[in-house]
């Protein structure tokens, strides 16, 4: 069990870590040569340019201006003074809601660590309970519930406590849901105009033996939304096709590196490995090898296009439907399309950015099937992971297993050792086997069939949440306290065993300590320092870059990440609720990391972030439920902990506490959630008649046109086929009906040629 030394020295290694990368990132952001990596940002909007350019030898690599030094500290009022509507508009409504998070955290958190170590550390702190035990225990305990005797009136304080932390969060919770719904409405109605504004994904059209897809589609729309509906792109299966435009780009790339290699020594021809990572294989010339594997993979895409052109599997049953107005895209969004409810589905298609396109290629009928595969799937790897978090929880309880394992007794009793392994190793440990967790859940997201890069880190970080939950909060309470408790177990009667594992679970917040201090102190302090873009940026711009252009594309400025940060996040949320009453000792460390996170990501977010698409703050419902699901777990975890201690006259008022929770939240979903996943037609009717008015001659088809175009055949890097592209623009508009009825379509149809007569009309023009 650690000690208040233990956690003193890990507080201090963490400490002094997060301090020297913040440091190494004042002095390295100062220098000339290192500006792309700490402000890609502004590089990307073309509002910064590389003090490379100018000055001497010496100072385009290193800033000799010793005034700079002196003030290498200003970031962080830098990162502060930015007023949020102006990062708004500079980054993005997202990046800025993500940033409320943290302020969200230090909003509830504050008051409450001021409340808890004002009243319940003194009612805690005041009683030799765990002195008189036979349980292990250290003095952190001494500051928590578990030094309440039993049956103690003081109990009484931690329940009163529960009821104003609980109110407290969720009038916070309330107050931030209505402001970040206001920012959604505001920043909708705001912001400029957008293709997904008038576009919906259409899905699973029914198959015609009469039509193609795109003719189906068309005559579909030309009834059913007559006076709205423009144009549509077809849905291609392309992954194929860009599998090889991502072969030819990498091989462009290799053959940029040998020929530049060539040209700073042309004595020599640079010479290559044929085989596995070439390390094995034939040794052929390195420039020679490259520019036919380019030529033989030209020929594959033009092929590969040609193929897509007229093989109709290539067409899959679902298509961008764009309209006229948003107004007309609103309707149909948001209504049911057919009178069969799995035919003609549609929802909001993605922006452009945001759409993940190889998911496009997915049938329908599949992606349940999928789902459930990946459930499972996911089941058994939260399962499995167990066995590594409990090992993780025998370095947590070393003082605990040191009675079993006499041998190691020698180096754990020295001091210093066992301060680290104690206080340091346990956290660390934890998060190393953490990093490969979300490029599988990724890989998991993308199995399912989701659309958007959006959703697909939504998905991702509720699966991490999940995990999260049961691996790094509930195996690490379980495991260490059923590992710790063991000979307690072991040597009483079964009805004693509830109680001890009430005086136990609060034991392990002096491991929740150092995984903070890990993972939030000197781990956010890393995220700054950005080691890893550093290097991989000075290596490219060393090795491959020629061009200006090629040392912007070295450049990796990188995201927020939602589907790792998020989850993370919430993972403190819990454990500040949870351990807000049981031990409070534990708060003022959650409000480090709030406030260092808050600061840190502020300077990313200015400076740093390329987020990758925009989703107007979308994704706070999620927040907001994550947080009430703690808040229920940290009440219902406190009764349980109360029935063990003899409480039985205070602890069922406990019970109204979650049953007011979900009403609450309840509340919110009905009152707020609705800007999130709906756009009202008030405002889409606003939108396009100021529209109408600024713009009446407006070329929305223009604009719309090449809008949902797979990119690898709008890349103007690429070889273009130009026939191909006019094809799928002929496909995206109305073209002639080989239907022998006319019930589902008003007339032959030639969009291109004029708007088409409304549905009167052609019935006259029939007769």
């Amino acid at each position: 069990m650690a000690t208040l030394g233990d956690i003193g020295l890990a507080a201090a290694i963490n400490i002094i870590s997060a301090l020297i990368f913040l440091v190494a990132f004042a002095i390295l952001r100062l220098q000339p040569f290192n500006d792309r990596v700490y402000f890609p940002k502004w590089y990307l909007k073309g509002l910064r340019h590389s003090p490379t350019r100018s000055g001497t030898f010496v100072t385009k690599f290193v800033n000799v201006d010793w005034r700079a030094y002196i003030r290498f500290l200003n970031w962080i009022p830098d990162a502060l003074k930015m007023p949020e509507p102006e990062l708004i508009d500079h980054a993005g409504l997202d990046s800025a809601v993500y940033l409320r998070i943290y302020l969200l955290g230090l909003k509830i958190f504050v008051p409450i660590t001021l409340l808890a170590w004002a009243i319940l550390v003194p009612v805690n702190w005041t009683n030799s309970t765990l002195t008189k035990s036979d349980f292990t225990y250290s003095d952190i305990d001494k500051l928590s519930i578990s030094n309440v005797p039993l049956g103690s009136y003081r109990f009484w304080t931690h329940i009163v406590m529960a009821y104003a932390f609980t109110f407290w969060t969720c009038y916070v919770l309330q107050t931030e849901y209505a402001k970040v719904a206001a920012m959604r409405l505001q920043f909708v109605a705001s912001e400029k105009r957008r293709p997904d504004q008038y576009t919906v994904l259409v899905r699973n059209v029914p198959p015609d033996a009469d039509e193609s897809v795109s003719e189906c589609v068309e005559h579909f729309f030309l009834v059913n939304h007559q006076d709205h509906y423009l144009m549509h792109q077809g849905v291609y299966d392309a992954n194929k096709l860009a599998k090889l435009v991502k072969e030819k780009k990498s091989k462009q790339n290799w053959l940029d590196y040998y020929q530049l290699k060539y040209s700073r020594d042309q004595t020599k021809r640079p010479m290559m490995k044929t085989g596995f990572l070439g390390c094995c294989g034939a040794k052929v010339d390195a420039i020679d090898h490259q520019t036919a594997e380019i030529e033989r993979l030209s020929k594959e895409i033009a092929e590969e296009k040609q193929r897509v052109e007229k093989d109709p599997k290539s067409i899959m049953p679902a298509a961008f439907v764009s309209f006229k107005s948003r107004w007309g895209a609103a309707v149909c969004a948001q209504t049911q399309q057919s009178r069969n409810p799995t035919l003609w589905l549609t929802e909001w298609a993605p922006e452009p950015r945001d759409v993940y396109w190889n998911n496009l290629a997915i049938p329908y009928v599949s992606l349940t099937i999928r789902k459930l595969i990946i459930a499972v799937a996911f089941f058994f790897l939260t399962f499995f992971f167990m066995i590594p978090i409990a090992f993780v929880q025998t370095l947590a309880s070393i003082e605990g297993i040191r009675k079993k394992v006499p041998f190691l007794k020698v180096i754990i009793d020295i001091k210093v050792i066992k301060s680290f392994i104690q206080g340091f190793l346990p956290g660390i440990a934890l998060k190393i086997f953490l990093i490969f967790l979300p490029t599988i859940l990724m890989i998991m997201s993308k199995f399912e069939g989701w659309l958007s890069i959006s959703s697909l880190e939504r998905k991702s970080a509720s699966k991490y949440y999940i995990f999260t939950i049961v691996n790094v909060f509930l195996g690490n309470i379980i495991a260490g306290a059923a590992f710790e408790q063991l000979n307690s177990f072991l040597n009483q009667s079964a009805n004693q065993i509830p109680k001890t594992i009430g005086v136990a679970v609060p034991m392990k917040a002096s491991f929740f300590i150092t995984y903070i201090m890990v993972d939030g102190w000197a781990g956010i302090a890393g995220e700054i320092l950005r080691l890893k873009p550093l290097i991989f940026y000075h290596l490219k711009n060393f090795f491959l870059v020629k061009t200006e252009k090629d040392r912007e594309q070295a450049m990796d400025p990188g995201s927020i990440g939602f589907n790792t940060g998020e989850p993370q996040i919430q993972l403190y949320f819990l454990l500040g609720l949870v351990y807000a009453v049981v031990t409070p000792f534990l708060l003022p460390f959650i409000l480090v990391f709030f406030g260092l996170a808050y600061v840190v990501y502020r300077h990313q977010i200015i400076n740093v972030y390329n987020q990758e698409y925009e989703s107007a703050g979308a994704f706070w419902p999620d927040v907001h439920g994550r947080i009430i699901f703690a808040l229920c777990f940290s009440q219902l975890s406190l009764l349980g902990l109360l029935s063990t201690k003899h409480a039985a006259q205070s602890a069922p008022f406990l019970i109204a506490l979650p049953i007011l929770t979900i009403s609450f939240h309840l509340f919110c979903k009905g009152r707020y959630e609705p800007a999130f996943t709906r756009y009202p037609i008030q405002e889409a009717r606003m939108r396009d008649t100021l529209e109408q008015a600024r713009e009446p001659n407006l070329n929305l088809k223009g604009y719309l046109q090449n809008a949902y175009v797979h990119p690898v055949f709008k890349d103007d890097e690429e070889d273009e086929d130009e026939d191909f592209m006019m094809k799928l623009e002929t496909d995206s508009v109305l073209v002639a009906t080989k239907r022998q009825s006319r019930m589902n379509t008003p007339v032959p149809s030639k969009m291109s040629a004029g708007s088409s007569p409304s549905l009167p009309d052609a019935v006259i023009n029939e007769h």
